[in-house]
């Protein structure tokens, strides 16, 4: 066996271990675990609700694991409607105000739909303490002397305003009945930031010290909550982190799980600290200049998993008479990339775009969707704007993919030649090698520039994939006929004649699992393995029948492998093949070298070969 035999075989060998092992190590185990919280998560609820029917027949309040009494968990309306409210209204939100708390508890977004399904329910973001998996923003004064302070149970009053919507803040105001007047004005704007505006009256004779805070809290995890595969969910935030005396640099900090042994703390000149999930942010946002200590930590409450992300501003003195005013900003909503560059901009929020989790290779996402959010913004359809993305990467790199196709077609013109050489020296490989690498200089063909075109699309290919899952701007963008969801798969699959005969494959019999994941294939994953299969064609031959073979099996291989992933993806390679075949093809055509397409023209209109 040849030495190019060899590494062929090696190379296909390691390359088929590598997707068995990723397949096998990494994606079915993450798998099995997301099935494993799914159904602990739907026994949770559903014990829950039997806790709750039980506690409404007798009268008795259910018992944690901990054997403490647990809160019962309430239907949403239900924890909704226990505090006294103002409405949220706005272009892009919906919701209310607790006036128990001040919180902001309840928010819906407008404009996100659940599925693509334009009458689905909107994206729920916040909900109130009480109902399960509730999610909430705090704001408030701490202080070690102070007594009377504002509390998640103080109601306030609400002094002015019906609705917040952009130019119509809402006044809330507490009396503490201790000298202790406080007041909060919260206002929103068109999109997703409120501004909190807390001041605190000292009426009192003496002097007191207080300092700001503010928190996110989320109140276990919905079933959504970590399947999302390559984007980070959870903690995340950008805080000061000291180089020098008094010199801070930003930083981002996620964690893809959270520590129970403790609370993670970190103090910090600015920044912003938040819970995000794929799409959806809340976060807290102090002033810039405000010292601040922020922390990330979870606790356990009646069997619940509490993840808290708060900070406190630095410690104040209020004189007697005198008022304290603080202003914190809560970003709650999509993490639209203009919409968050406008505000990192607008706000100074250190790097408040890293909320999207561009990935270690962030040099190559964050161009692609920039280039991606261009076309899009002339074009109006983010599928049109894949295609121009793949045409302006193939005019990019075109000269390099033009000395790589010519040499391939040299290759494939002098294939006849490398054989007849591969005959004669049978017996002899080094004279062998040594005569066709002769006739490769006297052709001036380089047989290494073969790989160039393939790998030249994998940094893009790699920072499409991250975009497509990541960015909320995929999220439901249609392209052409079935395709609604740039971002999901082929919703199409063959073993059902793409939708022609009336069942779901997923639901034969012990074979539906494996139709629906491994072995599904859309209308798009068949035509992109038709090009695979046509840009293989054209290349030169194998040396060896048995690396011919394995060669022909790629394309198979290649589009049951792809057909799983995101629809935007299966658009840019299967368009991207297209170009390069009509490259080649041009060049095939200009160095007079037969080739597939011809020969299909030739099969259909039955004309027989040149010379």
């Amino acid at each position: 066996m040849s030495q190019d035999n060899r590494n062929t075989i090696i190379f296909v060998v390691c390359a088929a271990v590598i997707l068995l092992a990723y397949q096998a190590l990494v994606l079915d185990p993450a798998a099995r675990k997301r099935q494993v919280v799914l159904n602990q998560q739907k026994a949770a609820a559903a014990q829950l609700q039997k806790d709750n029917a039980v506690a409404v027949a007798t009268g008795l309040q259910p018992v944690g694991p901990d054997g403490k009494p647990r809160p019962l968990a309430l239907p949403r309306a239900q924890a909704k409607a226990a505090s006294p409210r103002v409405a949220i209204d706005t272009p892009a939100l919906s919701g209310s105000v607790s006036l128990r708390g001040g919180r902001i508890d309840d928010l819906y977004l407008k404009r996100y739909r659940e599925t693509v399904d334009p009458k689905s329910p909107p994206v729920e973001l916040l909900r109130p303490e009480g109902a399960t998996n509730a999610w909430f923003a705090d704001f408030g004064w701490a202080g070690a002397t102070p007594a009377g302070l504002p509390g998640p149970t103080t109601v306030w009053t609400l002094e002015s305003g019906t609705v917040l919507a952009p130019g119509k803040p809402v006044t809330l105001a507490f009396d503490n009945g201790m000298g202790l007047r406080f007041v909060r004005v919260i206002s929103v704007d068109d999109n997703f930031m409120f501004s909190v505006a807390d001041s605190v009256a000292n009426f009192t004779p003496a002097p007191i010290a207080l300092a700001p805070y503010a928190s996110i809290q989320r109140q276990g995890v919905p079933v959504h909550v970590g399947r999302a595969g390559v984007v980070h969910e959870g903690a995340v935030g950008a805080l000061g982190e000291e180089k020098t005396p008094g010199e801070y640099q930003d930083r981002l900090l996620k964690y893809a799980k959270w520590k129970k042994d403790g609370p993670e703390s970190y103090v910090s000149d600015g920044g912003w600290i938040g819970i995000t999930d794929k799409y959806w942010l809340s976060a807290v946002i102090p002033d810039r200049k405000e010292r601040m200590t922020a922390q990330y930590r979870v606790i356990q409450q009646s069997g619940v998993d509490i993840y808290d992300v708060n900070f406190v501003g630095t410690l104040k003195t209020i004189a007697a008479g005198q008022t304290l005013f603080q202003t914190t900003h809560l970003f709650a909503g999509a993490k639209s990339v203009p919409t968050i560059r406008k505000y990192e901009k607008q706000f100074s929020i250190p790097r408040f775009d890293s909320a999207v989790d561009w990935g270690m290779f962030w040099f190559f996402t964050r161009p692609i969707f920039t280039v991606l959010d261009f076309f899009y913004r002339h074009v109006g359809n983010f599928g049109v704007a894949i295609l121009l993305l793949t045409v302006s990467v193939k005019l990019l790199f075109f000269p390099l993919a033009n000395k790589s196709y010519e040499s391939i077609t040299k290759m494939k013109k002098a294939q006849p030649q490398i054989e007849a050489l591969r005959a004669k020296y049978k017996e002899d490989p080094a004279k062998q090698q040594q005569e066709i690498m002769a006739l490769y200089k006297t052709e001036r063909i380089n047989p290494l520039t073969g790989c160039l075109p393939m790998l030249i699309q994998i940094p893009v290919f790699y920072a499409l994939f991250k975009v497509l899952n990541v960015t909320i701007e995929m999220r439901h963008a249609p392209f052409v006929g079935w395709i609604n969801d740039l971002s999901a798969r082929d919703s199409t699959t063959l073993w059902n004649l793409f939708g022609l005969l009336p069942y779901n494959p997923a639901m034969v019999p012990l074979i539906g699992g494996l139709l629906d994941n491994y072995l599904h294939v859309g209308v798009l994953g068949l035509i992109y393995g038709v090009t695979m299969w046509l840009t293989t064609a054209m290349n030169p031959p194998a040396p060896d029948p048995m690396q011919q073979k394995i060669f022909m099996w790629m394309p198979v291989i290649f589009t049951f492998t792809l057909a799983q992933v995101a629809v935007g993806l299966m658009i840019y390679w299967a368009w991207n093949n297209v170009l390069s075949i009509i490259q080649q093809y041009i060049i095939m055509r200009r160095f007079k070298v037969d080739n597939p397409i011809d020969q299909l023209i030739r099969k259909l209109t039955g004309k027989k070969a040149p010379g």
